[in-house]
């Protein structure tokens, strides 16, 4: 699938590894690229269900197209996806924040 980064912070972390503004753990950075790595592989949504379970990929309330995945227990990447096919099952994944989702 299509992968893109729609956030200046995370682009400079992609292509450096590091970013002044968020303050990550090295293995949630090294998450980041492995789920980035993961989605570029992926040829539908059903490979990040069925080979990647423990990411949790799922859509969140409230957003009609905004989705996200787990990066480690307590952190998340979140994204819109833009569904290229009827079937909802190919799409465009737009990167736009990794937050910690407990806040602690």
């Amino acid at each position: 699938m299509e992968v893109r980064i729609d956030d200046k912070e995370l682009v400079r972390l992609y292509e450096t590894g590091k970013s002044r503004k968020l303050k990550l753990p090295e293995r949630v950075v090294d998450e980041f690229f492995a789920v980035i790595q993961e989605l570029d592989a992926a040829i539908s949504i059903y490979d990040l269900w069925t080979k990647h379970p423990k990411r949790k990929f799922e859509k969140l309330k409230g957003d009609a197209d905004r989705y996200s995945m787990r990066l480690t227990g307590k952190y998340r990447m979140e994204m819109i996806v833009n569904w290229t096919n009827t079937e909802k099952t190919i799409g465009v994944f737009l990167i736009d924040d990794v937050n910690n989702h407990y806040g602690d």
